[in-house]
């Protein structure tokens, strides 16, 4: 079932609960990171954003900029284009940015990040025993569909920090039925195992720094009291079964008349609309495909939901 009922296997609304799948991280005592705790830290403005990661302003490829790498098979899959990504440590044995494999171990430093001495600074003076880093874009009108990370990180003592850098309203994680603003200024933990999708519709660019790290003293203090403010989280409706006729609909149409790739994107975007159960979107296409006859079409979606959603 697509649509109506509990669901996501709970009854209330899930950021209710120290069991949210995405928090505010504070230090130990005291505020949230900020312009008088951590300078430089991630801010709203591009200047302070540039002081972190200098070259921000200049889009990427170009001189003073950081590349864009190539995207790894899998990451081809669960995006619609616009999602790029730069390492500042990883396992390269040259120190590639470029590499964008996460590994387990003691990452190095990248030559993007020795270019970046603030960047270098700030991550240094937050103690944490880092896996993997890495600079992330979501350019204006792009998605990453719903989708899982890193299975590895669930309940192995590893972590996922986000700390924004440049935000927009527009710029929303959704996971477990709700949408989320990870607004600059605050450390985020996200739990990556669960499903959850990005989207950014009216830009500017997303930019977020990327952290997987391992537990240790300095992670548990730092962990010690999640948070949400008022506002960070709202619920989605649940779609009803007249939300879905209209949406099949209109994707029925669009796949009449050629336009099969479109179509599919309508369905995709369902899941930053509606609380669907996990992989309904996918379900979705897989109807869709069903509906026309087209098989082939259909079996690769329900494959796709499968490795996409893969625990």
């Amino acid at each position: 079932m697509l649509f109506g009922g509990d669901v996501h296997g709970h009854g209330g609304f899930p950021f209710a609960s120290t069991r949210a799948p995405v928090f505010r991280l504070r230090r130990g005592g005291g505020r949230p990171p900020g312009p008088d705790r951590n300078p430089p830290q991630p801010a709203a403005t591009g200047r302070n954003a540039a002081a972190l990661c200098p070259g921000l302003r200049v889009r990427c490829g170009e001189p003073g900029g950081p590349a864009r790498p190539p995207l790894e098979g899998r990451v081809r899959r669960h995006q619609s284009g616009g999602w790029w990504t730069a390492s500042l440590m990883n396992h390269s044995p040259d120190g590639d940015p470029h590499n964008v494999v996460i590994g387990d171990g003691q990452p190095r430093p990248t030559t993007l990040l020795d270019r970046m001495p603030v960047t270098k600074d700030f991550l240094t003076g937050l103690g944490l025993d880092f896996m993997y880093v890495r600079l992330a874009r979501l350019e204006p009108h792009s998605y990453l569909w719903e989708h899982r990370d890193y299975a590895e990180l669930h309940e192995r003592g590893r972590h996922r920090l986000h700390i924004p850098l440049v935000a927009n309203p527009s710029a929303v994680l959704v996971t477990a039925g709700a949408r989320v603003h990870m607004a600059t200024g605050s450390l985020w933990r996200l739990t990556p195992s669960r499903a959850h999708g990005v989207r950014n519709v009216t830009g500017p660019d997303r930019l977020h720094l990327i952290a997987d790290v391992y537990t240790d003293d300095a992670y548990r203090e730092l962990a010690a009291r999640p948070h949400l403010r008022a506002g960070d989280a709202a619920q989605l409706p649940v779609m009803t079964a007249a939300d879905h006729g209209r949406l099949m609909e209109r994707a029925s149409q669009l796949a009449s008349l050629g336009f099969v790739s479109s179509a599919e994107q309508v369905l995709l975007r369902a899941y930053y609309a509606y609380a669907l159960q996990e992989g309904g979107a996918y379900d979705l296409i897989t109807e869709l495909h069903a509906n026309r006859g087209a098989d082939t079409d259909a079996a690769r979606w329900a494959q796709a939901k499968t490795h996409l959603l893969a625990a």
